[in-house]
């Protein structure tokens, strides 16, 4: 290079999947050569399954029209946002007004960047949950924010301890990112915990990010940190249609909260695209609709997945809770063993990959995650190649 990258770049590195895919693409062209078969992975939490038959009706028949393939409107089409509005309603029974209090996301991944971008300056603290996804960190990063980590223990049940941080100095942090049903541990949210965090976030001046694409999956219930009353004064809620109607691929998201905060992620999201192709958001309009039916035939597979992924566990002596959500399974390993050295063992000895837990943070760093985004066959095939490691 002629030039030297911008010193944020020297903050973070690249993505941990991304390096991965990479390395695993290398592994299975000398797997192929030596006639052995690829590499089983069950890393990222990309759902395999098929969408909604009327989203994959919807985009086929409005992509040949006519007219569609021009920029959209920066804020979405108003069915989207009205879609979102009653999706809202009718699971979290949270009241939104499509025309101020939704922005339409290309993914909630980038609503992580956008919304860091919105509303830290150099040196904010960012308060971000260890174990957690590492984008958060990353986006904090690259907004030039200082990161404070908060732990979360599973002797408390993966939940933020309150007395720890009011105990903590919170001179200048801004912003929380929380997450449930959490990514990686699957812990399940309560009215209760939501409460906490949002009478938390209120009583310090911290805006409350709460990310929300798990809700859907291996859950007892539908919950929103919405639900709160007073919560939209301080809190933003991000959603996806990635996890529950299985389009990962499709890149639609939500950002939801008071509309003095929609209008000012509009004014950083409006800089960076143009809007979300036509047909795409008319599809998941469709999806939106699907009732108890989709998430019930949904989550009965993905029972089905977690059973073997139980069984995967057991073989490596990982303990884990039968009870938690979402689309992995979070094990914690026999003591004095690390979740890196025994993802490597298995990928390097065996060819099956699953996520060692210290990306996610210190407190993972004990734990591996394995992803439900694969078939019962699959999972059965790694099974096997692990207990003959």
């Amino acid at each position: 290079m002629i030039i030297q990258p911008a010193t944020r770049t020297l903050s973070v590195k690249e993505y941990y999947f991304s390096v991965k895919n990479k390395e695993m693409a290398r592994l299975n062209a000398q797997r192929a050569e030596a006639g052995l078969d690829s590499i089983i992975n069950l890393g990222i939490g990309s759902p395999d399954g098929t969408p909604p038959v009327e989203a994959l009706q919807t985009v086929a028949l409005e992509a040949v029209k006519d007219g569609v393939h021009g920029y959209q409107s920066y804020t979405g089409i108003p069915e989207l946002r009205k879609a979102f509005a009653a999706w809202y309603k009718r699971y979290y029974n949270v009241e939104l007004d499509p025309a101020c209090e939704i922005q339409p996301l290309t993914g909630s991944k980038e609503g992580i960047l956008i919304i860091s971008l919105t509303f830290l300056n150099k040196g904010d603290k960012v308060l971000v949950p260890d174990p957690g996804y590492p984008t958060y960190t990353s986006a904090s990063l690259m907004a030039e924010a200082d990161i404070v980590k908060y732990d979360l223990k599973e002797e408390n049940g993966w939940y933020p301890d309150f007395d720890a941080l009011e105990k903590m100095d919170l001179t200048g942090v801004k912003m929380m990112w929380t997450n449930y049903p959490g990514m990686p541990t699957g812990a399940q949210a309560t009215k209760e915990l939501y409460r906490k965090i949002v009478d938390f976030g209120r009583r310090h001046k911290i805006l409350i990010v709460n990310d929300n694409p798990y809700s859907f999956i291996r859950t007892r219930e539908h919950l929103s940190i919405l639900e709160v009353p007073g919560a939209k004064e301080g809190c933003l809620e991000m959603n996806s249609l990635s996890k529950a109607h299985n389009m990962a691929g499709w890149r639609l998201g939500m950002v939801a909260g008071e509309a003095d905060y929609i209008k000012e992620i509009l004014k950083v999201k409006s800089q960076m695209d143009s809007g979300i192709f036509r047909p795409l958001q008319l599809a998941a309009v469709k999806a939106l609709e699907a009732g108890e039916d989709w998430f019930t035939e949904l989550n009965a597979e993905y029972y089905r997945r977690a059973e073997v992924a139980y069984r995967i566990m057991d073989v490596l002596g990982a303990t884990y809770n039968r009870n938690a959500a979402g689309l992995f399974v979070w094990g914690r390993l026999p003591e004095g063993q690390k979740g890196v050295d025994v993802s490597d063992r298995l990928l390097y000895n065996a060819g099956v990959f699953i996520t060692p837990g210290f990306i996610f943070g210190k407190n993972g760093e004990n734990y591996i995650r394995i992803s439900l985004c694969a078939t019962v066959e699959k999972l059965e095939k790694a099974l096997e190649k692990v207990r003959n490691l």
